[in-house]
């Protein structure tokens, strides 16, 4: 399993290119965060209005919105057309690509979005990876860490395997989809298109274009061109 099954790292994205390879597993993406930041340069952004508090180095691209009160804690780069809502909680390692949306009391860590992610309301991101067009309905959670923290496994349908992460939240392909109030466990990976019900507590893999229902029922559906 490849990150290239699961998403394109899109052109706004271009110069973290050498440190995300598409063949690789995706979960190896997450090791590379705090290194691809570190080799960035942080210069012709953004002044940051007073009611931001921001420490170490952040990048907001000139045409990126701010809200008038947030968290900014460094590293952390926010790309064009991306617009961050009052009360958001960055707190290091957060790549933000293109017209994204990170919402009103949003928490990110240690995690990479690329182009055209929404997760607008209240929504806990750890140590995690959303693909393009990717979407969080209201108080959804990725939880990144095992309750007997233990390093982190993933079930694939070709066995299961040691990520070598303490913490690991889930791997999201383009335009998947998890619904409100849902919650998916450490190690989790959803492939392009695939949803999660709301409310669900669900783990593991969903395979592309599958729906994950209460009571473990999957369903298929077209895929769109």
């Amino acid at each position: 399993m490849k990150a290239s099954d699961f998403f394109r790292l899109p052109d706004s994205l271009a110069s973290f290119a050498a440190y995300f390879p598409a063949d690789v597993a995706p979960w190896e993406w997450l090791k590379q965060i705090g290194a691809a930041l570190a080799a960035q340069d942080f210069s012709g952004g953004q002044a940051l209005p007073p009611g931001i508090h921001a420490e170490g180095p952040v990048f907001v691209h000139p045409t990126a919105q701010l809200p008038r009160y947030a968290t900014l804690l460094g590293p952390i780069w926010i790309g064009p057309g991306s617009k961050l809502l009052p009360g958001c909680f960055l707190r290091g390692n957060v790549i933000v690509g293109a017209r994204c949306t990170v919402g009103h009391n949003a928490e990110l860590k240690n995690s990479l979005l690329m182009d055209a992610v929404q997760v607008p309301h209240r929504p806990y991101v750890g140590d995690s990876i959303l693909g393009n067009a990717a979407h969080l309905g209201a108080g959804a959670v990725l939880s990144n860490l095992r309750l007997d923290q233990k390093a982190i496994t993933v079930r694939l349908p070709t066995g299961t395997f040691d990520t070598g992460l303490r913490k690991f939240g889930a791997v999201l392909g383009d335009a998947a989809e998890v619904g409100c109030n849902a919650v998916l466990q450490p190690g989790t990976l959803l492939g392009p298109r695939a949803l999660v019900m709301p409310t669900m507590a669900f783990g593991g893999y969903l395979p592309a274009a599958t729906i994950a229902r209460v009571r473990d029922q999957i369903s298929t559906f077209p895929r769109r061109d």
